[in-house]
């Protein structure tokens, strides 16, 4: 089996705050299962990220580009990979009580992106979700192509940072806004007026039920009419 190309699937979440940077980030996962470590190449810079990794028992090599909406603090970003994906917390560089509205620079949609819903949160709602995701994950410097990458902290072995609980990182899926890459969730909303509506009809007598009633005040004026 010949080797081949894969872009492989990315799924990002966010955080944000005009006062702590701790709590100024990105979430992004990319999925390239049975890569090694030492098959990684990761160019991360203030406005783009570039992605290589092969995978010898998938006969594939897995390889994306993105570019950013806006900067990122390279060296305060963090990562840990895993035999499943690679995952990054990438801090960003503007202190901003607001969320970035998109991933990307170009607004286009991207077959391969996709909301984590499982680490999303509301704007409005993050500050009561726990946000641990931090906790002994390794700096960029110790990633194969990071290395020229001053100030850094050194990455340990596949699986080596503490075990993170990816549960707690909060945000169902069921409240999640409408980002571009989901469905329609104003459908049960279009529906509610026309219930109100028959209801306010029933209590004013308004309803088409009864409309034909009005007519029978004019019947004996037009009868009379006639014997005119």
């Amino acid at each position: 089996m010949s080797n081949t190309q894969t872009t492989p699937e990315v799924t990002w979440a966010q955080r944000s705050s005009s006062s702590d940077p701790e709590k100024n980030h990105i979430y992004l996962t990319i999925a390239a299962p049975d890569v090694p470590k030492e098959r990684l190449e990761i160019n991360l810079k203030p406005t783009s990220l570039t992605f290589t990794g092969h995978s010898e028992s998938k006969k594939t090599t897995y390889h994306v580009e993105m570019d950013f909406y806006a900067e990122i603090d390279v060296d305060n970003s963090k990562t840990q990979h895993t035999s499943r994906d690679v995952f990054f917390v990438l801090r960003k560089k503007d202190l901003k009580e607001e969320y970035w509205p998109r991933l990307l620079k170009e607004s286009k949609k991207v077959h391969f992106l996709k909301t984590d819903f499982d680490k999303w949160v509301d704007e409005d709602e993050q500050d009561g979700a726990p946000d641990d995701a931090m906790a002994g994950m390794g700096g960029m410097g110790g990633m194969p192509g990071m290395e020229g990458m001053g100030g850094m902290g050194g990455m340990g072995g596949d699986g080596g940072f503490g075990g993170i609980d990816f549960s707690k990182l909060g945000g169902g899926g069921g409240d999640m806004p409408d980002l571009g890459e989901g469905g329609d969730d104003d459908d049960d909303e279009d529906d509610m007026p026309g219930l109100e509506e028959d209801d306010e009809a029933d209590k004013t007598g308004d309803s088409k039920g009864k409309a034909p009633e009005k007519k029978s005040d004019d019947a004996p004026a037009e009868k009379s009419k006639i014997e005119e």
